[in-house]
């Protein structure tokens, strides 16, 4: 009777101990994600033990571990990223009434399998000298011949800009994003770039006069450099709004601590955590009810594009095909 109870009470402490710790499989960098970490286990005494990786090996970690998997939780950036997760069979839907009400419709998943925790915008940069931000408007805009030779856009290969286009589709159709793209390149002043900051650095230099970027890139930058001479411009104000885009976070199938990772996500998205989670990286919380940093505010507000970030995923394999056929490279 006592070899029972004694098994019975170690049974308890490990089933104890598992609900205390959540394990997290991140594509965001280690020093972006442990300080808000340590801050909920200081909160809450509940342990995260994370993974870092890139996007896709955790995605076919979590499809080759399968029922095995130890990750509770897993967070990623881009919604492409996270639609593909969900289509491929790794997460999980849950409900949330606190994510409902933190988490706008249009920045998490129609399902419940993910819910967005940052935004960046991808909007228009130019250069000071050269560009009058009269001139500027919308994505759409930039495929006209007047701005031949005067274009720099980051690779076709990054999920970000598959991403913007899968969005344009959504919005326009195939064909007519089609055309926007080809305009796109036959507008470009050089090859596209290996990353937005590269693509910045030569609208900085005159290389180019405008292009369309990630806004906490630019944000990386001005830090460095307060007298830069790149401007921001809010694209699409007049139709359809800027391209937003999320980093986020869905609970895994095979999730040991459900519970535990739904409260963490639920954590991420509270007031306490928003600004730690938004400000390290210079992006907007995506809790509408917290402001952003300071320098992110000074750049002003702007409108979003309202439809669903999923369409990003959703439509990304048609997107990636479309800017194959407009020689975008």
């Amino acid at each position: 009777m006592k070899t029972k109870v004694l098994l019975s009470v170690l049974l308890s402490v490990g089933a104890l101990a598992q609900a205390e710790t959540v394990t997290v499989y991140s594509a965001r960098n280690e020093q972006l994600i442990k300080p808000l970490f340590d801050a909920y286990t200081r909160e809450t005494g509940v342990q995260v033990r994370f993974v870092t990786g890139t996007e896709g090996a955790l995605l076919a970690r979590l499809k080759a571990e399968g029922a095995n998997s130890p990750a509770d939780m897993l967070l990623t950036v881009d919604a492409g990223n996270l639609w593909l997760a969900a289509n491929q069979g790794v997460l999980k839907p849950v409900k949330s009434a606190v994510l409902e009400s933190n988490i706008p419709a249009h920045l998490r998943d129609p399902n419940g399998e993910w819910f967005g925790l940052s935004v960046r915008a991808r909007t228009m940069f130019y250069n000071k000298v050269r560009v009058q931000p009269a001139s500027l408007s919308s994505y759409e805009d930039l495929a006209d011949p007047k701005w031949k030779g005067r274009l720099c856009l980051r690779t076709s290969k990054k999920v970000y800009n598959q991403s913007l286009v899968a969005m344009l589709i959504a919005q326009h159709g195939e064909q007519k994003t089609e055309q926007i793209v080809r305009g796109w390149v036959a507008n470009l002043a050089t090859a596209p770039f290996s990353d937005d900051t590269a693509m910045l650095k030569a609208v900085a230099a005159g290389q180019c006069e405008v292009g369309i970027a990630n806004t906490y890139y630019y944000g990386r930058m001005i830090a460095k450099e307060p007298n830069l001479p790149v401007g921001i411009f809010w694209a699409n104000q007049k139709a359809g709004g800027v391209h937003v885009n999320v980093s986020g976070a869905g609970v895994t199938r095979h999730a040991r601590n459900e519970k535990g990772a739904i409260r963490l996500i639920e954590w991420l998205s509270s007031n306490k955590a928003q600004n730690l989670y938004a400000d390290k990286n210079m992006e907007y919380p995506a809790n509408p009810k917290i402001k952003a940093d300071s320098i992110v505010a000074g750049w002003g507000s702007f409108k979003p594009n309202l439809i669903n970030v999923a369409k990003a995923g959703e439509l990304q394999a048609q997107a990636t095909k479309l800017m194959d056929r407009a020689g975008y490279k």
